[in-house]
């Protein structure tokens, strides 16, 4: 019997046809997959194992981060994969139930060289089993690259901004702790530290799966000139996290995160997470958000917004 992947292209830019169609695909959110996430995240939130503002309790709103993110793997074989992500933009509109089965659907829809290396973009979002929309994703990736050789480069320097992260704090205005429209600019958001292991990176990235790349498996990172695995979109839902502290349940309903990896983190590495008010739009608090590492080194920096509600409740750390 031939095996799943005789079938699967091998991980090359070169192969990308545009536009390329994946899915749809099912994911069942049980309780195995709420608590594989809190476990890679340390993230262990009262409304992912209990009640929440929404009715019994909730997936994470990145607990499909990888679902999204690695619909390719449809078509390609995860095992050749050496590329770095570079840019995430998330948009949440619906919570998904723990226990609901959703439908992931997505694909290519660009590729360009830039550099000399070879970008792709994916598009892919997920929808509850109502048809409700819950998340949707846009990924940009450097599709075939030898990963020691960029690392620790500004990967997105010379790109054209709308805006830029300007990535510093008033110390003179207080700290904001929940969101509000009057939030003073620039007022410093929570922060929040943390280390993640090997452990916590293979079961995020699929290692038991039998997935093997730079950010699970330390010979493939060796292979591409690293010293260690490198953290991949765990720095995403770590920032998240603070924004759910900040704008409580209107995160999940209204929430986006654009977020670029500029600077790579590694297995052990210290981290922190940040930010500073923007400003307002609307009914909307503006957001900059960044993560350090202990050097001072930042690793990802970008923009988050959401509504803002009166609502109080937030979820209470469990572990």
């Amino acid at each position: 019997m031939e095996s799943r992947t005789s079938h699967l292209k091998e991980a090359r830019y070169e192969l990308v046809e545009i536009p390329e169609p994946m899915g749809p695909v099912t994911v069942t959110v049980d309780r195995r997959k709420v608590l594989d996430h809190a476990y890679s995240e340390d993230d262990f939130g009262s409304w992912y194992f209990q009640d929440s503002p929404f009715g019994g309790p909730v997936g994470h709103p990145l607990v499909l981060a990888n679902d999204l993110l690695f619909l390719f793997y449809e078509k390609y074989d995860g095992n050749t994969a050496q590329g770095l992500h570079t840019h995430e933009h998330l948009t949440f509109h619906s919570p998904v139930r723990v226990g609901e089965t959703v439908t992931i659907e997505g694909g290519y829809t660009q590729k360009y060289e830039r550099r000399g290396q070879g970008y792709v973009v994916l598009e892919a979002e997920a929808r509850g089993a109502d048809g409700r929309l819950l998340v949707r994703h846009t990924g940009r990736e450097i599709m075939r690259t030898v990963a020691g050789e960029i690392t620790g480069q500004n990967r997105t320097a010379g790109d054209v901004r709308s805006r830029t992260v300007l990535g510093t704090v008033d110390t003179t205005v207080p700290a904001l702790g929940r969101a509000r429209l009057d939030a003073p600019a620039r007022a410093a958001l929570p922060r929040r530290t943390t280390v993640f292991t090997q452990d916590q990176m293979s079961v995020f990235s699929w290692a038991g799966r039998g997935y093997a790349n730079v950010h699970t498996a330390p010979e493939k990172a060796a292979a591409s000139g690293l010293d260690r695995t490198i953290v991949q979109a765990q720095q995403t839902g770590f920032i998240i996290a603070n924004l759910i502290d900040v704008f409580g349940k209107a995160f999940l309903t209204s929430g986006e995160l654009d977020l670029r990896f500029v600077s790579p983190a590694f297995a052990g590495d210290e981290l922190t997470a940040g930010g500073a008010v923007a400003g307002v739009t609307g009914d909307r608090l503006e957001l900059e958000v960044w993560v350090d590492k202990a050097d001072g080194t930042r690793t990802a920096l970008g923009w988050a917004s959401a509504q803002v509600d009166n609502d109080p409740e937030r979820p209470t750390r469990l572990v």
